[in-house]
């Protein structure tokens, strides 16, 4: 196979000065950290780049932070840990803690310097998530997450402050792509609490794109319209909040 980085204790010194640890299989690492701007394929024309690995982490970054949160603030509703959980994951902080870490020296792409101003550090990181999951499973991967990323460059109680209008946002976007963006809010009864609640689904022209709920109908488009970026999200990595 054709990696650009032959040295192999050099370079699981490096990965072990980002990580915290030694990596086993040397090979997923480099992959992390390879653009698919490089070109390069295997021997059976199967491109080598890091878009499977980024797809993978991104899944185990969601899923981490999603059962981190879920326990560590048990009385906030769905659509709020929602909220939390797009502010840690969006396009521009990724970009920011993989810089953070250095990553961006180590990613190679063609030519060199159309990583600057892109989200490609941020791919790095979710592909580094996806190398370390499979060289060494699933606890070294939430290991990772937990020690690097969320202790270390997340401040949670800022984020929690921070009340980020998604429905204000979510009309920028539409306004910029040509999208009319409007909602559908219904009541509907919850038993449970004897009490009326509000759902709310989002759209993008005709293309539903979020749905939402909350005690008050503004709750729940402002619900609906957090969900709609997670969504928007994969379609369009530039895509900040």
């Amino acid at each position: 196979m054709k990696y650009l980085i032959s040295n192999e204790k050099v370079y699981r010194g490096r990965i072990r000065s980002i990580t915290g640890f030694y990596p086993l299989n040397v090979t997923y690492y480099k992959l992390a950290f390879q653009h698919r701007s490089l070109m390069l394929k295997d021997d059976n024309g199967v491109p080598l780049n890091n878009e499977r690995l980024e797809y993978l982490g991104d899944a185990v970054l969601g899923t981490t932070i999603a059962h981190d949160l879920f326990v560590k603030f048990p009385n906030k509703d769905e659509g709020q840990l929602t909220k939390i959980r797009s502010r840690i994951v969006n396009r521009s902080n990724l970009n920011t803690m993989a810089c953070n870490m250095g990553l961006d020296k180590l990613i190679q792409t063609k030519p060199r310097n159309i990583v600057a101003k892109t989200h490609i550090p941020g791919d790095a990181l979710e592909a580094l998530i996806g190398a370390i999951f499979l060289d060494l499973g699933s606890k070294y991967a939430q290991k990772f997450i937990r020690k690097k990323i969320i202790a270390e460059q997340i401040n949670l109680s800022e984020i929690i402050e921070t009340d980020t209008n998604y429905k204000s946002l979510l009309v920028e976007w539409g306004q910029k792509y040509k999208y009319d963006i409007h909602y559908i809010t219904e009541e509907f009864s919850s038993p449970m609490y004897e009490r009326l609640s509000f759902k709310a689904q989002v759209f993008a022209n005709e293309m539903p794109i979020g749905e939402g709920k909350g005690n008050a109908k503004k709750e729940a488009q402002q619900n609906a319209a957090c969900k709609a970026f997670e969504t928007l999200r994969e379609k369009f990595p530039n895509l900040t909040i």
